[in-house]
């Protein structure tokens, strides 16, 4: 099995227990206290990961390079956005239905690596995105009754919308942190991920809280108190960071979103056992169709 594989699965896990978490920490945070401690608690666990890669195994630090500097930035604040849009999201539609509007990031990410990086994705490994993509779509319908103002309302309604806006984002950040990461070639892919990670995480940080000290200083004062909470949310973020910044160091950005769908399926259970929501048939159907486009992806791309 291809590394990127099982890395990438565990990415999606970890992505998804701490988007858990701050579906809870979202009551008590806001949208904008919840966005930031998935950054501003995960910098010192990047900053350790760094550290091991370095004094333990040995891998040299690289020299920065201005590719890392605005890439990694981009990318950084596109995913500040994405995550305070889905975030804010939860407010519209449950845990599980919320986070799937956020799922066709893959096709989004197939184009922003093609339009940046020249990379290109097999025709098999399109219709699997498709697929999926198609499942999405099924997920969104399945609490609405199916008249054509109902369905066209929940694929061009507001939620829908922040839901692709909040895709786009993410598969802008995806791309861009490719870019940043791959001008640190020669140090070894997991040091070009770790130094990567550290820079964005480090900028998104001092970019918020610089934001919220001026706009939201109670939700700043609010992270800070939540700390209890807030330190599991930034270790699990930067534990399912580094599973990302890795896998896309090794694979195509595209196909490594297109597995990253997987976390659908542990969004639904979370959403079973933990929220105690109940799943339908169609979001069942859904999920089965996405799981068919991950296992599509993985074998015939």
């Amino acid at each position: 099995m291809e590394l990127w594989i099982p890395i990438t699965i565990g990415a999606a896990f970890c992505q998804n227990l701490r988007t858990a978490m701050q579906k809870h920490l979202k009551g008590q945070l806001g949208t904008t206290g919840a966005t930031f401690v998935r950054f501003g608690y995960g910098v010192p666990f990047a900053i350790a990961y760094l550290a091991v890669l370095h004094l333990v195994f040995g891998y040299a630090l690289p020299r920065p390079t201005l590719t890392l500097l605005v890439a990694g930035a981009l990318g950084g604040l596109a995913q500040i956005l994405a995550t305070f849009l889905l975030i804010h999201l939860f407010s519209y539609r449950n845990f599980a239905v919320g986070t799937a509007y956020s799922k066709t990031e893959p096709i989004q990410a197939a184009l922003f690596g093609f339009l940046v990086l020249g990379e290109q994705i097999t025709l098999t490994a399109g219709v699997c995105i498709l697929i999926g993509i198609t499942g999405v779509i099924v997920i969104s319908l399945a609490r609405v009754p199916l008249t054509a103002a109902a369905i066209r309302s929940s694929l061009v309604g507001r939620p829908a919308l922040i839901g692709l806006a909040s895709a786009a984002f993410f598969g802008a950040s995806a791309v861009a942190y490719r870019t940043a990461s791959l001008s640190l070639e020669g140090t070894g892919v997991p040091m070009q991920a770790a130094y990567a990670l550290v820079f964005a995480t480090l900028f998104q940080t001092i970019v918020m809280a610089v934001w919220m000290a001026a706009r939201e200083p109670d939700q700043l004062r609010a992270s800070l108190t939540a700390w209890r909470a807030a330190v599991w949310v930034g270790a699990s973020g930067v534990a399912g960071s580094i599973g990302w910044f890795t896998a896309m160091t090794l694979q195509n950005v595209a196909y490594v979103r297109a597995l990253a769908q997987v976390e659908l399926v542990f969004t639904f259970l979370a959403s079973w056992l933990v929220f105690k929501e109940v799943i339908v048939r169609s979001e069942i159907f859904g999920c089965i169709l996405i799981v068919a486009a991950v296992v599509g992806v993985v074998l015939l791309r």
